[in-house]
């Protein structure tokens, strides 16, 4: 029987998908259980999730020791995610079918190299793309300026995207204007637009963390009252998030959109993601419960799953107090802290966060294939 919470917030139009992937889960049972149990309907993946996956265990050795022929470390990386990824696709393609494929979705990523390239992102997309071979899988690229760019191509091209990396409301613009061009160029040459899925990964919870950190620093520089800095802290984040829910509103309806509606286009849903709590003196699921909506998606890792199925509460908060979203990101300004500045930031940490996971997991799998006796080529 599906979990109480987790079933009434499905209910509530948010779905929800892992933030997290691992072989074992894929043939022992557990994910085909959460997906029944937890209402789980997609799942995410980035080279962190698998970098902790391949360097645990033993799961991948015999898969590296039979691929035949010479591999760099990425080709291999591709050969056992793509493994990965397929599996979780057909495990999911029940919820994709019975969905309509409004769900069911399991993501893949781009390497980083190729973030501010839009045509290699464009190239390793679409390799991704067929490698798969799903019509339930979803290539993640980043939201730079290039990444929109490669997002127009990808979705006139019929390929699922989840554009990951948003912070500020206005990379969240940048590409909605860049999938809805996309739809729009798939229409003109006559192909069809029901079967095409996007996300908006839009990031949360690092955005209060870096204010907070910058409120205390305020604070401990007597440019801001400590108590005035303490009833700032832990509001940012949310206010962000409610603002880009906005901007979906705003941007799908009207006669661009009816347009697009007609064809069968799909809205690309904002998705929210970083969606643990960093901050120990925060509630535990806040970044689920104050963003709950129509339309929208949360990507959680398995502790933050299991603390909303315990103690989660599902109300309609997505669009609740929009005026008091817009005071508290006016109220962070005041205090001398820029939140564009904030939010370009943690792009730029998040995207050599992830170039450091993709160095890491590259290094370990050759370290591994090493061990097992098969040599890798060189790098590209």
């Amino acid at each position: 029987m599906p979990a109480p919470r987790l079933q009434t917030l499905h209910d509530a139009g948010q779905s929800l998908w892992l933030d997290y992937i691992d072989r074992p889960m894929l043939h022992n049972g557990e994910l085909a259980r959460r997906i029944r149990d937890d209402v789980l309907t997609g799942m995410t993946s980035n080279p962190a999730i698998f970098e902790k996956a391949l360097a645990s265990g033993s799961a991948y050795d015999a898969q590296v020791a039979s691929i035949t022929g010479p591999h760099t470390a990425w080709q291999l990386f591709e050969e056992l995610a793509a493994d990965d990824v397929r599996t979780a696709c057909d495990l999911f393609r029940g919820v994709y079918d019975s969905s309509g494929g409004l769900d069911g979705y399991v993501s893949l990523e781009v390497s980083p190299n190729v973030a501010n390239d839009a045509d290699g992102t464009v190239r390793e997309a679409r390799h991704l793309w067929a490698l798969v071979n799903r019509p339930n899988v979803m290539i993640k690229v980043p939201g730079t300026d290039a990444g929109s760019m490669a997002l127009r191509t990808l979705i006139a091209d019929g390929i699922n995207v989840n554009v990951t990396l948003l912070f500020a409301v206005e990379a969240h613009d940048r590409v909605i204007e860049a999938y809805l061009s996309g739809l729009e160029a798939r229409a003109a040459s006559g192909a069809p637009l029901a079967a095409v899925a996007s996300v908006a990964s839009f990031f949360v919870s690092r955005v209060d963390s870096e204010i907070d950190k910058r409120l205390d620093a305020q604070a401990a520089a007597g440019t801001i009252d400590a108590a005035a800095a303490t009833a700032l802290k832990g509001k940012a984040a949310v206010a962000n998030a409610k603002l880009a829910y906005r901007l979906f509103t705003e941007r799908f309806r009207g006669p661009r959109w009816n347009a697009l509606a007609a064809r069968g286009a799909r809205v690309q849903r904002p998705l929210w993601a970083s969606t643990s709590t960093k901050n120990p003196s925060y509630r535990d699921v806040i970044y689920v419960e104050e963003l709950v909506g129509p339309h929208t998606v949360n990507t959680l890792p398995p502790a933050t799953l299991e603390a909303f199925r315990d103690h989660g509460d599902v109300r309609r908060s997505i669009d609740a107090d929009l005026a008091g979203a817009e005071q508290a990101l006016a109220a962070v300004e005041a205090a001398g802290i820029s939140v564009r500045g904030v939010t370009d930031q943690l792009l730029g940490e998040g995207l050599a966060s992830f170039q450091k996971a993709f160095d890491t997991l590259l290094a370990g799998l050759e370290a591994k294939a090493s061990a097992l006796g098969r040599a890798v080529t060189a790098r590209r």
